[in-house]
């Protein structure tokens, strides 16, 4: 499979699938009617580096929330619905630029008919999502339980329905809590529809559990060629989400930009904070979102340096100071506390000579 084969689905001023940027989701854990509250969430994901937002719409007050939202944010706006067809039609009808429908709990053809006409209307996308937790009773029996062969076939099913009644704007989502059936799942549709896939590990867990799960699942995915946006599920901040995904892309190398931060896990010879002073610098790096280059944090002599020279820029610890290395060379020797302030004084210089 190669993501380079989809069909390219326009969301909002975004594009996936075709071979374009793998983009990256998250969802606001806020009440989308608090259009406040939404809005600024949403402003902080952006920074963040979010691509695509998505609210949920239990409400007719939160569908009628969206043009307000929309007004105050730069990233195309997914409206997830589930069970009430009308809201999904009030959605588009204000301004969503991707629903996300489970035919199988929106309720009769006749309803899910009436949804994807409004969106054929708009020429608006359909995701159409698929949990191991909603297959349908006739494939977990088919299959003796859930399977991903019972995903694949349910979503197939799902798309087959919206396609006889002329409609093919649409994205595929299959998604399962455990990750090898969430993979296989992707290898057996990936290889028979030409849609853009949405890859995620659904109800990943919390944010260490849900970032080791999604990094395993997301990797093994995503380095076959298949997945053209993610969405990292976790039970936290959704900037968590947002930060997980960006470094997965990157870690692949499906994703330019940034800084990378390397540093070494400590032990007894470290004499400096490493772990304050890493957690910091990592912090800090989310500013320079606009460089890409690679830095060091390491904790004593006997890899500090080397491992420091390998990156644009380096910090080496020492006993309660530390050496600032650019390019290989040693720059200067500081005091610990001196340390991330000269390191932020580097990377401003970078910027100044970044061109335009």
């Amino acid at each position: 499979m190669s993501r380079e084969a989809t069909r390219t689905v326009r969301i909002g001023d975004r594009v996936i699938g075709g071979g374009n940027p793998i983009l990256i989701q998250s969802m606001c854990s806020t009440k989308t009617e608090d259009v406040k509250a939404t809005a600024e969430q949403i402003l902080e994901l952006e920074k963040a580096g979010c691509d695509i937002i998505r609210v949920a719409v239990p409400t007719m007050e939160a569908a009628e929330s969206l043009p307000k939202i929309k007004r105050q944010i730069h990233i195309p706006l997914v409206a997830d619905i589930h069970f009430d067809y009308r809201l999904a039609i009030a959605a588009i009808e204000n301004g969503a630029d991707k629903i996300r429908i489970n035919p199988g709990n929106i309720g009769s053809a006749h309803r899910v008919r009436a949804v994807v006409e409004k969106a054929k209307e708009r020429q608006i996308p359909i995701r159409v999502g698929v949990n191991s937790g909603s297959l349908e009773k006739h494939l977990i029996e088919a299959h003796g339980g859930v399977t991903a062969e019972g995903l694949a076939e349910s979503a197939l099913d799902k798309v087959r329905m919206i396609e006889e009644m002329g409609y093919d704007n649409l994205v595929i989502s299959i998604k399962s809590s455990d990750v090898l059936m969430c993979v296989r799942a992707h290898e057996m549709i990936a290889g028979r529809t030409k849609y853009p896939l949405h890859v995620g590990i659904t109800e990943a867990g919390t944010v260490t559990a849900g970032n080791i799960k999604s990094a395993i699942g997301l990797g093994l995915i995503l380095n076959q060629g298949i997945g053209d946006t993610i969405r990292v599920s976790l039970t936290g901040a959704p900037v968590e989400e947002v930060k997980s995904a960006k470094l997965i892309l990157k870690t692949l190398g499906l994703r330019k930009g940034g800084i990378t931060v390397v540093s070494c896990p400590t032990c007894g010879r470290t004499r400096i904070d490493l772990i304050g002073l890493a957690d910091k610098v990592e912090t800090m790096a989310a500013e320079f979102d606009d460089l890409d280059v690679k830095v060091a944090v390491m904790g004593c002599a006997v890899n500090g340096p080397g491992e420091a020279r390998e990156a644009d820029l380096g910090i080496a610890g020492g006993i309660g100071e530390g050496l600032l290395i650019r390019k290989g060379e040693v720059v200067r020797k500081l005091p610990e506390e001196e340390l991330l302030p000269a390191l932020k004084e580097e990377l401003l210089k970078l910027r100044k000579k970044k061109p335009e």
